[in-house]
């Protein structure tokens, strides 16, 4: 028989369990100091990706600059190029009344330039023509990060015609008939140029830099809503033709089924009356 086990006293017991406790917190103190060391060496890889992947941007911005420049020439032969491109994109659109919109067949050309260093800010340029509403040629709205990164915009003071100044106006309900939507008019669109109470959540800004302006024609070939309505209509009326002309021929053959066979019942008739005599 084997020796019969030695027993533990529970005091036995809990000063090993104490010691494994020790050890354990000492443990888990020592992995935490080496995730600690370990973050750093990520975060410092992060910010060295960051400088990286900075003058990259730099690089192809620059290369980028002389395509911009020929698309902007192309679309200047395109009549309305810009105020349809924004009317057909959707959060734009939301944010444009009627006048808006006539003030902006004026526009020319949109350009969006970002600074040197990308990372400060950019640009947004509105070109137009001599036209009823301002006396600006060109309308800039600037948005900065400084060195601690808190945001800020400047833009171009507009110079409103006599009566002219669409941010004044005051909203009105009105139907368009040409985009079949009724709703109340919106704030005008040029505000924007006014509200910088909150540079960092500037959306139209954002939008227009990086949804519009990388490809401005996606939105301008979008098409027209409406005409694929009315097509659809016309589609339905067609059908609804055909339909009726399929009546008339149904109706027209069962005519003639019913006079085919008042023919027959007269020719047997004539029959009979032959074999009678």
């Amino acid at each position: 028989m084997s020796a019969p086990a030695a027993k533990v006293s529970k005091k036995e017991l809990n000063s090993n369990h104490d010691g494994a406790d020790e050890t354990s917190e000492k443990e888990q103190q020592e992995a935490i100091e080496h995730i600690d060391e370990v973050q750093s060496e990520i975060d410092r890889l992060n910010e060295q990706a960051s400088e990286e992947i900075l003058k990259v941007e730099q690089k192809y911005n620059k290369l980028r600059q002389p395509f911009f420049q020929k698309r902007s020439e192309l679309i200047a032969n395109i009549p309305n190029f810009w105020v349809t491109t924004f009317v057909n994109h959707p959060q734009v659109s939301a944010l444009l009344g009627e006048e808006d919109e006539e003030a902006l067949h004026y526009l020319t050309r949109v350009e969006v330039t970002e600074f040197e260093d990308i990372k400060s800010g950019y640009r947004i340029d509105f070109y137009s023509d001599e036209n009823p509403y301002f006396e600006n040629k060109v309308l800039s709205k600037e948005f900065h990060l400084n060195e601690s990164g808190d945001p800020s915009s400047k833009s171009t003071e507009i110079k409103w015609k006599s009566g002219k100044d669409l941010t004044k106006r005051s909203s009105q309900t009105q139907n368009k008939a040409s985009r079949k939507r009724q709703h109340e008019e919106p704030e005008s669109f040029f505000t924007w140029f006014t509200d910088h109470s909150d540079a960092g959540a500037d959306e139209l800004g954002e939008v227009i830099k990086n949804d519009i302006w990388p490809n401005p024609l996606q939105f301008y070939l979008v098409p027209d809503m409406d005409d694929e309505e009315g097509e659809g209509e016309e589609d339905d009326d067609d059908d609804e033709e055909e339909e009726g002309l399929e009546d008339i021929d149904e109706e027209g053959d069962e005519d003639e089924g019913e006079e085919d066979e008042d023919d027959d019942e007269g020719e047997e008739g004539e029959e009979d009356e032959g074999e009678d005599d």
